[in-house]
């Protein structure tokens, strides 16, 4: 498995990674992926925003008429656009044992990160009874919350059995059912993803 891309700064809760444009498409929306810690410890987190640098260059190009659609493709494949993704801690890989806490330090500069396998996935979701995890993508209101999970759930619902999405779906409306802005906002995009029990649609 080759890395997605590279910590550029991280703190206990979060890192943001450094890639570039051919690898956009590898780190989606709600992947769930491992950073390869210097310390000999496994990090797993979250995707949860990607953002597309511009520089002079891609300014003056926009202010073109008539953009030759060679040079974009140029612009894009040749210049290593630089892309920066962010992802959000839940959990971590120690001595063989998945936790799913906050890791005990944040990963280094240049430590490696990886799109978890669909073996990896699951070794860490059934690592718990519980869905513990769950907490931190919850913690920071300002992230698409809703959005969010509904990503998430459909990648893991994919590498997991039907009562396990079923479970989690049940798990989050209960963890939000005192938050109904954010509760209505989590059944609507779980809606749309076709994640929801029957007869809650």
């Amino acid at each position: 498995m080759h890395e997605m891309g590279r910590i550029l700064r991280a703190d206990i809760t979060s890192c943001v990674v450094g890639t570039w444009f051919e690898r956009v498409t590898e780190p989606y929306f709600g992947a769930m992926v491992r950073i390869m810690a210097a310390e000999g410890y496994h990090i797993f987190g979250i995707v949860y925003d990607i953002q597309v640098a511009d520089d002079g260059l891609v300014r003056q190009l926009l202010s073109a008429e008539g953009l030759d659609p060679l040079i974009l493709e140029d612009n894009r494949r040749n210049r290593n656009v630089p892309v920066e993704i962010s992802v959000l801690f839940i959990g971590y890989l120690s001595e063989g044992t998945i936790m799913h806490l906050l890791p005990p330090r944040p990963p280094l500069s240049l430590d490696e990160i990886h799109v978890c396998s669909a073996e990896e996935k699951r070794a860490f979701t059934t690592a718990s009874a519980s869905f513990g995890y769950f907490r931190h993508l919850l913690r920071n209101e300002d992230l698409p919350t809703g959005e969010l999970l509904a990503a998430h759930l459909h990648d893991l619902g994919e590498v997991n059995s039907p009562d396990w999405l079923q479970q989690a779906v049940q798990e989050l409306i209960v963890l939000l059912r005192d938050d109904y802005p954010r509760l209505m906002a989590l059944m609507s995009a779980l809606g749309d993803a076709n994640l929801l029990p029957e007869g809650r649609e």
